[in-house]
């Protein structure tokens, strides 16, 4: 595990726990003196550990941007506090204060708050064990932040693995029609914020069911992955395919405007069209698809609902006016 702790303070809180976490770990120590440079650097490289002196103006707001921040509030961080005790004796620091000081780091987003002053004790044997139960201290709290950010990162991978299956289609590996609904909103407002067109295209394959039934389920399965792979392979670097469904496929056509719509749809029916697909070294089946296009106008809502209607409308009348042929606003 690559993980490294940032040491956020002044510097002579920087310099004494560089040497206590290089003395404690075998971790990599990082440290910045600027609290305006931390949140930069956390965009580049994210560190596991974040340790930062309480006294230290903006300790508390630190913490609380990286907790409000999704790409890394993973992020263990612990606040100490390295007032000598004296000085917090001399101003009036008592029990019910830390406790109060403790609550108010946890509450900013810290996920711990210590207390690790310099040791000032008259007997050496007293300093040496306040110095070890520091250390243990200090060295407990590092391992218990990397603990809960590996399981956080884990379960972030898990998520992230989880949320491809959810939005994948299995048969084709194309986004399914999950992931057309959570797509097509941010293409709308993508466009109107852009001032830019967009246009859909629905396809379905031409009288699929005659296929299942005189071939079979498994040959019906194989001309769709075979379908997907040709249109996949042969899309626009703009363009946006997915399984809408059955026979069923959307394309989202990005910055492509009502002239230019019916040309790619065109052009897709003669990709699928023109040239048999081989299932197998007996069997090669010609395929043919009917297609509509919509175009996004003022009207439409910014969900894309609409859209897509006009699209699957136009897609209707062109399987009514005998299928393999394109129908466009």
């Amino acid at each position: 595990m690559d993980a490294f702790v940032l040491v956020v303070g002044g510097d002579a809180f920087i310099a004494t726990f560089l040497k206590r976490i290089s003395d404690l770990t075998a971790l990599r120590v990082e440290a910045l003196s600027q609290m305006d440079e931390v949140m930069p650097m956390l965009e580049n490289r994210l560190p596991h550990i974040v340790i930062v002196q309480a006294r230290f103006e903006g300790s508390l707001e630190l913490c609380c941007q990286i907790k409000q921040q999704t790409q890394v509030s993973g992020i263990y961080c612990i606040l100490v506090e390295d007032r000598p005790q004296i000085t917090r004796e001399r101003t009036l620091w008592n029990r019910q204060g830390e406790m109060a000081l403790s609550c108010e780091a946890l509450e900013k987003g810290a996920d711990a708050y210590l207390q690790i002053a310099p040791v000032r004790k008259k007997s050496a044997a007293l300093a040496q064990k306040e110095m070890q139960l520091q250390n243990r201290l200090l060295l407990a709290q590092i391992q218990a932040g990397l603990r809960k950010v590996q399981n956080y990162r884990q379960l972030m991978r898990t998520n992230d693995l989880l949320s491809t299956m959810a939005l994948a289609d299995p048969l084709t590996e194309l986004n399914n029609r999950r992931a057309l609904e959570w797509e097509l909103p941010r293409q709308v407002q993508n466009a109107r914020i852009r001032l830019r067109p967009l246009s859909l295209v629905i396809l379905d394959v031409d009288f699929f069911k005659s296929i299942n039934d005189n071939y079979g389920h498994l040959v019906g399965d194989r001309v769709l992955q075979l379908l997907s792979a040709r249109l996949l392979h042969n899309l626009r670097f703009q363009d946006t395919l997915f399984r809408y469904g059955g026979e069923e496929f959307v394309v989202i056509l990005s910055n492509t405007d009502s002239q230019e719509a019916p040309m790619v749809a065109h052009r897709l029916r003669h990709l699928i069209g023109d040239q048999p697909f081989s299932i197998n070294p007996t069997t090669a089946l010609n395929i043919t698809i009917s297609l509509g296009s919509s175009t996004l106008n003022d009207a439409d809502d910014p969900k894309g609902v609409s859209l897509l209607q006009r699209a699957d409308e136009n897609l209707l009348q062109a399987k009514s006016d005998g299928r393999n042929r394109v129908v466009s606003e």
